[in-house]
């Protein structure tokens, strides 16, 4: 494994236990429904979905798809994230499937899933343009590949102190973990050009067609400052096969 995805992975094996615990609360909150209704702009409707999570963490996006009847699976780099995946999985009665695996070299037959979703995963990625190759064989022609994410590595130059709540992630971490995820944060960056208009440049040179962007879904999703606010403005890329 690279140095850099060995630091990532390392970094969220501290976090995984109280990712999970905030993920659970995420799911029996308004955002849960929130990013039901983004996904409903994308998916296919009226039909049982073979979804693939990359990035999974501990599994929210495929335990809130799986509870809609699709067949979920959640990959991770993270041993750590899909053994709280799966704890999770559990904890909610939900059957999603989890596994350990790169999301850079997803170990899957070519056309297996109908849509592919992810979240805050390819900023973290060392091989984007890679990845996004990678991913478009394993969509069915037609599928869809919904990608939420940030330009985390370009705000770390703009990002502004803001008042977060006592229970807020970032006011849980250790100093030696924010230190250590801003020093991956600038080993990143220096792959890394603007986004999200790197990442259609990207996606069309790996075959996809249909490419949107909204920048909207930001103030759609973190409409309030509270525990599970994201600081840094989110986007969606939508980009079909």
């Amino acid at each position: 494994m690279e140095l850099i995805k060995h630091r990532i992975s390392h970094y969220w094996s501290h976090r995984a236990e109280g990712f999970e615990s905030q993920r659970l609360r995420e799911y029996e909150s308004e955002k849960k429904d929130r990013w039901l209704a983004e996904f409903g702009k994308y998916l296919p409707q009226g039909r049982p979905l073979r979804i693939l999570d990359i990035g999974t963490g501990t599994g929210f996006f495929a335990c809130i798809l799986a509870e809609q009847g699709h067949e979920t699976t959640g990959i991770d780099l993270t041993p750590d994230m899909i053994e709280h995946a799966e704890h999770m999985a559990v904890v909610l009665g939900l059957d999603a499937s989890f596994k350990v695996m790169d999301a850079e070299k997803p170990e899957f037959e070519e056309e297996s899933f109908d849509v592919l979703v992810t979240r805050n995963l390819t900023w973290t990625l060392p091989h984007i343009a890679k990845a996004y190759r990678e991913w478009y064989k394993l969509l069915k022609p037609g599928g869809v590949l919904v990608n939420f994410d940030a330009d985390y590595c370009g705000a770390l130059e703009d990002e502004e102190e803001l008042e977060l709540p006592e229970n807020h992630a970032h006011k849980l971490v250790p100093d030696f973990l924010k230190e250590e995820n801003e020093a991956i944060t600038m080993e990143l960056s220096a792959y890394q050009l603007p986004r999200p208009q790197w990442d259609v440049q990207l996606l069309v040179e790996a075959g996809f067609e249909r490419i949107t962007v909204d920048v909207g879904v930001y103030k759609r999703i973190y409409a309030e400052i509270d525990e599970f606010y994201n600081p840094t403005p989110i986007f969606t890329i939508a980009a079909y096969k």
